[in-house]
Parts: C-alpha cells; structure tokens; sequence
C-alpha cells in the first residue's frame, strides 16, 4: 500500500460555552489556538466582518510528510492530560475531535491506523474527523485545511 504524501491533524473542542482559559487549565496545555462564541473578527480571505458560531480550544500537531497519523497522535496526546476524569468531563461538555488533512499525491494511496492510536483516542472520547483531498486537489495552507475556525 503506497503511503499517503501528507497528514496534518489538530485536536479540537467545540462548545457555546467554552472558555479557552478553562480548557487549558484542564488539559494543562496552551493551545495553538483558541476563541469563545461570540466575538466578531475581520476575516483574513474574505475581508468580511464574521461572528464565531462557537468556542473553540484547537492544538495542532507538527505536519507530516509522508503521512503519519500515528505519530502526530501520539504528539498531540504526550502534550495534554491523560487523566481519564478529565477526558470524561470535557467529552461530556463539548464536541472533541482530531480532524485530520490527508493529502493524496497519486490515485491509490493509503494509510494504516495503529490499535494502540484508535484506543487512546477511544479512552478519551475522541471522535476521529477526515478530509481526505485528492492528487488533483488544489490545497492552501496546511494550517487553515486542518484548523477550520469552526
């Protein structure tokens, strides 16, 4: 199976109630970045006055060329809290994922996801999110393609 040419991933919580400095305090961890609901911001693309739908807490792990899911995990996860009360708790507040960017340079490319990486994302209620882009997919800037402002 050829490899796929590239991963970014970013572990991200959702929620109108988030408060970053909370989420911080919990995981331990400063985030890459981090916004509660509400506040408006001059949008960079569009020039656009736009007003965040929700709080988000987002921590980017390093990109990976080729791709390698497994190690970027396992970055973000040695960077934040293990405690699984506190996993329990935030899980049961907002929406967690890890949304991933896999990049295609040819048609048939793949990608294997170890045991160990699927079951410390499960004990911790991480939902796992995939964009998958073609070889024929224009794509910007790694850190926009995994870290949507939600």
């Amino acid at each position: 199976m050829a490899q796929l040419e590239r991963s970014v991933a970013t572990l991200r919580l959702m929620g109108d109630e988030l408060v970053p400095e909370e989420v911080s305090r919990l995981l331990n961890a400063e985030p890459t970045s981090a916004h509660v609901k509400g506040p408006q911001f001059l949008s960079e693309p569009s020039g656009r006055i736009v007003t965040r739908n929700s709080g988000m807490w987002r921590l980017q792990a390093t990109d990976s060329e080729p791709e390698d899911l497994n190690g970027q995990v396992s970055e973000l996860l040695g960077r934040v809290t293990s405690d699984p009360s506190v996993w329990h708790e935030l899980t049961a507040r907002f929406r967690v994922d890890l949304f991933c960017g896999w990049f295609m340079g040819s048609g048939n490319e793949g990608v294997e996801i170890l045991p160990s990486t699927m079951l410390a994302l499960g004990q911790r209620g991480i939902r796992l999110s995939l964009d998958i882009y073609g070889p024929d997919t224009s794509d910007g800037d790694s850190s926009d393609e995994a870290s949507p402002q939600g």
